[in-house]
């Protein structure tokens, strides 16, 4: 038998988390028996163990006039025990989770207990029941018969609807302190009669992520593997193993001690550790920190930049996202990581240890802003109807007019330069020289190359009327704007909203042709 299921508490003095059992000792005191407790917190925190000390107290033989501790020696408390009694009835409600589940639940609720003086029902992972089967619950829990008591168990109590939660007793299973499994564990080694010291029992308890089933796992592993019971030994131990500690983990997450980190995540990978797993016990980490950090959690946080906690969490939020498709489980984290610890060296740098292309960029874009047009209006006799003069260029900026006109002539030409443009924006026009501002590196580098430019600068030259030279340099790209509005605009193909900067071809509402012609495009672009 494993040492979590031979040292399972057995009364409410055994419970391990103080909290709980004072809550449930007040209420059996108190004689006044709710029909129906919902007990929640993280998982390997005692919930289903709690639920079953509740229904031998419920049924113990000894128990007749009060609601005393089970005497764990009587038949009801015996056979509930050992899990074959009739009237206790644990459903998991991840395999039971239908309305025809809790149908025949609610028709078996009305039989009177076989034996008991109470017929118990254990719903474990309540959470994990349908919308329609807490309907069909609801009218049961809220006046059941006399002789029954629901005790609903989840690790998600806020999937729980809320007519169901405010017809339950709730009992809080916070996550256990390290001291709180210390002392669990110490009890199992003592009775093992094995040798240790509190310092290893401490490490086990920090790598078991205020569980208490965690804890007594890791212990018996420990146990099986020969591994004394030692500071030294065990901490050893976890460095070779795999088994994470999350404090020790966010420990050097905060100070940013990327090979110690990719490491520890290499190994834990051998070993087969669930990345999905380790990335909610961070979460759950750093989400407690935050609170801490503003004052709703009373503690100490070891981050001391509430921003930087805040990009910390982002980034792991987006490694969980990427767990689930990646084709290996760890690259996700490991990525985090290498960001995470990146910012370190950037947030560091003075201003003049900057790039040098972005400082040349930002210096570059204050000179090459044209603050007016010199040119004045070719005659008027020389003007090519479909092409617009020097004139329609304002304020050193190309109208949104010629600029399509440019896209439209560079898509006959060239589409695929085309399509780069779509990340581009004219933004100074001043004796023959065009900047464009360019939002991405890799569409700048495309657009400088020789063979693209001299096509795009004859192309431009000839609608703007001049031998024209193009410079292209990094930009910012514009803010998306989300316009709310009952109004439904069709918008033809070829055309741009007022204001726009956005290419016919970006437009929100695509034809079907312009859709195949983006297709093409993205071949070009990338044949």
């Amino acid at each position: 038998m494993t040492l979590y299921l031979k040292y399972r508490p057995q009364t409410l003095s055994e419970l391990d988390l103080v909290g709980v059992r004072e809550s449930l000792s007040s209420i059996f005191k108190s004689k006044n028996i709710p029909h129906a407790f919902l007990f929640a917190g993280p998982k390997g925190t005692g919930k289903t163990s709690a639920a079953r000390i509740v229904a031998k107290i419920l049924n113990c033989e000894e128990n007749s006039k009060a609601f005393a501790e089970p005497c764990n020696k009587c038949q009801q408390c015996l056979s509930i025990t050992k899990g074959n009694n009739i009237d206790v009835v644990e459903l998991d409600a991840a395999s039971h989770r239908g309305i025809d589940d809790i149908r025949a639940l609610r028709d078996a609720v009305k039989l009177s207990p076989a034996s008991a003086r109470k017929k118990v029902y254990i719903i474990d992972e309540a959470h994990m029941l349908t919308t329609e089967a807490f309907n069909a619950f609801l009218k049961t829990l809220e006046e059941p018969p006399d002789h029954v008591v629901f005790i609903l168990a989840t690790t998600n109590p806020e999937k729980i609807i809320d007519t169901i939660k405010s017809r339950t007793t709730l009992i809080t299973f916070a996550k256990a302190k390290d001291e709180e499994i210390v002392s669990s564990l110490e009890k199992k080694v003592k009775s093992e009669k094995l040798k240790y010291d509190k310092k290893a029992l401490g490490l086990i308890a920090k790598g078991s992520d205020g569980s208490f089933r965690d804890g007594a796992k890791i212990l018996e592993q420990l146990i099986a593997e020969n591994v004394p019971l030692l500071s030294d030994k065990v901490e050893k131990y976890f460095s070779t193993s795999g088994v994470l500690g999350i404090d020790e983990f966010v420990a050097e997450l905060k100070n940013k001690n990327e090979t110690w980190l990719l490491n520890t995540i290499e190994n834990a990978s051998g070993k087969g550790q669930s990345f999905t797993v380790l990335i909610e016990n961070l979460l759950d980490k750093l989400h407690k920190e935050m609170l801490i950090s503003v004052g709703v959690v009373e503690g100490k946080t070891i981050f001391e930049d509430r921003d930087d906690l805040v990009v910390l969490i982002k980034l792991l939020m987006d490694a969980y996202g990427g767990t689930k498709v990646s084709f290996l489980e760890q690259i996700p984290l490991e990525l985090a990581v290498i960001k995470w610890c990146s910012a370190k060296e950037e947030g560091g740098k003075k201003p003049e240890e900057e790039p040098v292309e972005k400082a040349e960029t930002q210096k570059e874009v204050k000179e090459k802003v044209v603050e007016e047009v010199l040119s004045e209006p070719e005659d008027a006799s020389k003007k090519d109807d479909l092409l617009p003069n020097i004139a329609e260029v304002v304020g050193g900026v190309v109208t949104d007019d010629i600029w399509q006109r440019i896209l439209a002539e560079t898509r006959v030409a060239n589409a695929s330069i085309e399509a780069l443009l779509r990340a581009a924006k004219p933004i100074g026009f001043k004796d023959n020289k065009l900047v464009l501002g360019v939002y991405y590196k890799f569409h700048k580098e495309r657009l400088e190359e020789i063979k693209q430019r001299q096509i795009l600068e004859r192309i431009a030259g000839t609608i703007l009327n001049c031998n024209l030279r193009i410079n292209c340099i990094l930009t910012e790209p514009p803010k998306k704007e989300v316009v709310k509005s009952e109004e439904v605009v069709l918008i033809e193909p070829g055309s741009v909203l007022p204001g726009s900067d956005l290419a016919p071809s970006s437009d929100p509402l695509l034809t079907k042709e312009k859709e195949e012609d983006i297709i093409e495009v993205a071949k070009k672009i990338f044949s």
